[in-house]
């Protein structure tokens, strides 16, 4: 039977056979910067695909699945690459590769397949974890449990995973107050929100109304439901009525990172019909990750005749938020009185939505904001998904380097467009002693035009 790699990628053998070997693409690369090993670079990783795809080399190959679990998937390759390889679409390939042929996995790797496959794909379960996360996060027990050393007793990556659900708790010096009775007054907007239970402060109405469909994502409203609130809230105050479709489910981007490409089209279908009957409005984004898995429906179902056009309607109606407000305009803020503040960027936000210095925008729509510079803000900062989880040494080496940056910047907050690399870095921060609060660029935003008396009391 031919392999999986030989059959995911016989329609893109162009895309596989377009690396020149030029090396550009080394130096972006975060495993090869901290490793030095051609084969932890992408040039080096699209070598062992091709020898698996020419029968070479065996799929089971320890060097194989090495270096492909070793690769973060930022994608920070393609943007400086001149032959324009679509490396993470390849990368998936050899995943499914891994993924279908695996033998040994170790008992992490036999986690993450169960609770992909058993509570990803289930809302009701998926909604009960991360009801109990919250509730051990809320509680204190995790708060707990990091402070009284027992955790790096029993293994630094279960620390770590703490830490991880520790940092999601809101900080009290980013939240977002009661409004203010006094500013504009007016009638408020309707926002619907079929599925945010929390109350939505109400804003006042401009006389631009553009409908726009939120992606609630995840992780992002299961232990960062506030960030989607603060998203309605200036997508309100800029013009746009949000609606949110009931039946949405995770974006499949874990699944697809793993190399379980039938979980990922399961969701995307599911995701694509709950969106379908929305009409042609854009679909809002807060979360990189998302972002860049909601872009590639189109290439997840390119081969099926059936699926095909809708995905591609899907895929082309995605925006991150930053994006759609760059269309509308954003109105600007009064001053919030902040620290320094920095701002790292999203791997898959800038690399798989392309969103530039969309993200900036949201910051500079804040007057007197006391914005630092992050060097290396485009290098990934090791968490991708779960891999700070599945590659705990390498990715420490990564997230360490982007640590020292932010240090550098002396900022008491940084600003960042995707969870899980607000997750990784507050939690790294935290281990480390560093006293850093980090936040989605829109929460500013928000604070900013809570000031600006934009909002009245619901």
């Amino acid at each position: 039977m031919a392999s999986q790699l030989n059959t995911t990628l016989a329609a893109e053998e162009d895309k596989l056979l377009a690396c020149i070997h030029c090396g550009l693409c080394l130096e972006a690369c975060p495993t090869y910067i901290a490793t030095g090993d051609e084969n932890d670079s992408p040039r080096g990783r699209i070598y062992l695909m091709r020898a698996v795809a020419e029968g070479r080399l065996a799929s089971t190959a320890n060097s194989f699945r090495l270096h492909i679990d070793r690769c973060l998937g930022c994608r920070a390759c393609e943007p400086v690459c001149p032959a324009g390889v679509e490396y993470g679409q390849l990368l998936e390939g050899a995943r499914a590769e891994l993924h279908i042929n695996a033998t040994r996995l170790s008992f992490t790797q036999r986690a993450l397949r169960f609770a992909l496959r058993h509570i990803w794909l289930s809302a009701a379960r998926l909604n009960f974890v991360f009801s109990c996360a919250r509730l051990a996060r809320d509680s204190g027990l995790v708060r707990l449990l990091l402070k009284s050393k027992l955790a790096p007793l029993l293994s630094r990556q279960f620390e770590f995973g703490l830490a991880l659900l520790e940092s999601s708790r809101p900080q009290q010096a980013l939240s977002v107050p009661p409004a203010s009775a006094g500013g504009s007054t007016g009638p408020p907007a309707t926002l619907r929100t079929d599925e945010i239970t929390h109350p939505l402060t109400q804003v006042v109405l401009t006389s631009r109304r553009e409908p726009v469909l939120l992606f609630k994502g995840c992780v992002t409203e299961g232990l960062f439901s506030r960030v989607n609130q603060a998203t309605a809230r200036v997508l309100a105050v800029n013009g746009c009525t949000t609606s949110i479709p009931a039946k949405q489910t995770c974006c499949g981007a874990l699944h697809a990172h793993a190399g379980d490409l039938d979980g990922a089209r399961q969701l995307a279908q599911q995701n694509i019909e709950a969106f379908t009957d929305t009409g042609d409005a854009p679909i809002i984004t807060n979360a990189g990750g998302c972002g860049a898995m909601l872009v590639s429906y189109a290439h997840l179902f390119a081969n099926n005749e059936q699926m095909a056009p809708q995905a591609r309607r899907f895929s082309n109606r995605v925006r991150d938020v930053s994006q759609q407000l760059a269309v509308t305009g954003i109105k600007m803020g009064e001053g919030i009185g902040s620290d320094k503040i920095t701002y790292d960027a999203s791997c898959h936000l800038i690399n798989g939505q392309h969103a530039g210095d969309a993200p900036l925008r949201l910051l500079e729509a804040i007057p007197d904001l006391k914005f630092v510079p992050l060097a290396g803000s485009d290098r990934c900062c090791g968490g991708a998904g779960v891999y700070n989880l599945m590659e705990p040494e390498l990715s420490g080496q990564v997230l360490a380097e982007k640590l020292e940056h932010v240090r550098g910047t002396e900022a008491g907050t940084l600003a960042t467009g995707n969870p899980g690399c607000h997750m990784q870095i507050r939690a790294g921060a935290m281990l480390a002693g560093d006293s850093l609060r980090v936040c989605h660029p829109v929460e500013l935003l928000d604070e900013s035009y809570r000031r600006a008396g934009f909002y009245i009391e619901s």
